[in-house]
């Protein structure tokens, strides 16, 4: 009878532990990708902001790792997904000039947005900025009015802060970067390449 009890407990324990796991974070139409496709064995989402120095400094110290180890070769599904962060009206306006360069030059704009954090923000301020926006637009095409209307989308701007609101109450983002690796949070260790080497081996090999 006791064992029975035990055995009991320990079946409702584990249930309620698989019901507090959260529910699964999976890619959705507009999520902007690169590398494998839908069917990848792995597919890593990252929540980051274009003006977030953290987001900058995984860009600079990992990505390149990352794209050329798994993602430019095919081996993952990687997925970005815009978050905002201070300044705010600059982390929208540079989703919104990535959005307006087009899948082709996408994820060029967001590289290239966050690479220039330091001369945007230098200085203390958000006076450095627009120049430094308006020059990325134009490295791809969009200038003066094009430039202007685009940054000022409301329909757009209205998407960055439904998306937000969303990640904020359903997917529990409370900071960039985030990262999810087949649908489940993963936090690193060292911050560096090793991190995802070790959490991808066991995946794409089947196991």
């Amino acid at each position: 009878m006791i064992s029975s009890r035990r055995t009991l407990l320990a079946l409702t324990t584990t249930a309620l532990l698989l019901a507090g796991c959260g529910k699964t974070i999976k890619p959705v139409e507009g999520d902007m990708s690169l590398g494998a496709g839908e069917n990848a064995k792995v597919t890593l989402i990252e929540y980051a902001s274009v003006t977030c120095a953290h987001c900058a400094e995984f860009n600079k110290d990992v990505m390149p790792e990352l794209m050329a180890k798994y993602i430019t070769p095919g081996k993952i599904r990687y997925v970005y997904r815009e978050f905002l962060t201070e300044p705010r009206d600059v982390s929208a306006a540079g989703i919104l000039l990535a959005r307006c360069s087009g899948k082709e030059n996408y994820f060029k704009v967001v590289d290239e947005i966050m690479k220039a954090q330091g001369e945007m923000f230098g200085d203390g301020t958000t006076t450095n900025a627009l120049p430094v926006l308006k020059r990325i637009g134009a490295s791809v095409g969009i200038k003066d009015d094009a430039f202007n209307k685009c940054i000022t989308d409301e329909k757009g701007l209205a998407r960055i802060q439904d998306n937000v609101d969303k990640y904020l109450k359903e997917d529990d983002i409370t900071g960039t970067p985030t990262f999810f690796i087949n649908g489940k949070r993963f936090e690193r260790k060292t911050g560096t390449i090793a991190d995802f080497d070790e959490a991808f081996a066991p995946l794409l090999a089947g196991k």
